[in-house]
């Protein structure tokens, strides 16, 4: 499983993938990157937020960390609320965290093939363009 398209494989990562990291995590409750980890959250997900600009400030109990390759545990998921054309600034991040995720998943409006592709040769499984809270709620 390394790009995502059936529904069974996303209900597999849903039910099984509990750490979350969310590259774009905001503290704006009206913005998407604020209600869809917080949805998670309500669900039993822990969600770890990463956004440089709230660094240091504590959302869904956890302290916002700088960059994904910081994150000193594992990660099942990393949840990218940051736009297409900014993706490939993180794939370096992604690739040097270590443990490696298991799933990079893009939120609804955000693909990159060449992203995903490149994730996807380094064995980690991708979502593109799809909504976690929506998913969530329609599979689970």
């Amino acid at each position: 499983m390394h790009i995502v398209e059936r529904d069974e494989d996303l209900r597999w990562i849903l039910g099984s993938s509990y750490t979350v990291a969310v590259l774009g995590a905001h503290p704006d409750e009206s913005r998407a990157a604020y209600y869809v980890p917080a949805y998670l959250v309500s669900q039993g997900y822990r969600v770890i937020p990463v956004n440089p600009a709230y660094a240091g400030r504590e959302l869904f109990g956890e302290a916002v960390r700088v960059r994904l390759d910081e994150i000193a545990e594992p990660v099942d998921v990393v949840d990218v609320f940051r736009g297409s054309d900014k993706l490939m600034e993180h794939l370096e991040e992604i690739l040097a965290m270590n443990p490696p995720p298991a799933v990079v998943w893009l939120q609804k409006g955000i693909r990159n093939d060449d992203f995903a592709t490149a994730l996807a040769d380094a064995g980690i499984t991708v979502v593109q363009d799809r909504c976690m809270f929506a998913e969530h709620k329609r599979l689970m």
